[in-house]
């Protein structure tokens, strides 16, 4: 073979190999993106709490596989409607029970979580799962969870088992919502205390958007109340929030 000949082939060799290289290298881009996108901030956490990125990455698939292996199916109207209602009733005994309406809080979530296939044994086996398809509400359920507990010692106030019952919510509304619908619902967004959250199951929000956009709060029944100002800082309110 003439020294020509043997350099074709080495140009060729490397030719495939820097097409392989490249074609591998866009892959991992698209799996990245692909966890990006169906994670959210979950992803962002998870590199944050692993090793190495790709350690991360493998851990977020293998919930992937967890997920599909599951029978995970949405509720039908009936069941959405009879939720909202206990929602309703849960919001409702807030006012005189907080400590307990929180507790409710939880239990119904954990009762839409079971009806609709996914596991509720172990909190954090929950978020693993939860995780795939319900991201971009999960801080607000491990913040729920966390005052929850404290809850049950007494060792949150009023005000932090108010924040519970907005963070439940958001996740209880992400559970009933309808799949196709459920983004444009609940949409990817910072954790925030005072984040107004939709009503529960099929009922319109009605408040104005003018309202929504002032600055305001959220009471335990998820309207938004608009702060009355005093000396440029927020006027007193009753612990009960009203």
């Amino acid at each position: 073979m003439s020294t020509e000949t043997l350099i074709w082939v080495a140009v060729v060799i490397a030719a495939v190999a820097a097409l392989s290289a490249v074609g591998y290298v866009v892959l991992q881009q698209q799996r990245r993106h692909r966890l990006r996108e169906r994670f959210g901030p979950e992803y962002e956490r998870a590199v944050r709490e692993s090793e190495s990125r790709r350690e991360a990455e493998q851990e977020l698939r293998a919930r992937e596989q967890r997920y599909a292996e599951l029978d995970i199916k949405p509720l039908d109207k009936e069941s959405r409607d009879a939720y909202a209602a206990k929602w309703t009733a849960v919001q409702e005994r807030f006012v005189d029970a907080p400590g307990f309406a929180v507790t409710e809080a939880d239990q119904l979530v954990t009762a839409v979580m079971a009806q609709r296939g996914y596991p509720t044994e172990g909190f954090e086996e929950r978020l693993s799962v939860l995780s795939v398809d319900h991201s971009r509400t999960l801080d607000h359920y491990r913040r729920a969870h966390e005052i929850s507990g404290r809850a049950v010692r007494r060792q949150a106030s009023t005000e932090e088992l108010r924040q519970a019952m907005v963070h439940y919510r958001a996740l209880f509304e992400d559970l009933l919502a309808v799949p196709d619908t459920r983004d444009a619902a609940v949409p990817a967004q910072r954790v925030n205390d005072d984040t107004p959250v939709r009503p529960a199951g099929d009922r319109e929000d009605r408040t104005a958007p003018a309202v929504r956009e002032a600055r305001g709060d959220v009471e335990a029944d998820g309207s938004v109340r608009r702060e009355q100002y005093a000396g440029g800082r927020p006027a007193d309110r009753d612990p009960r929030g009203r």
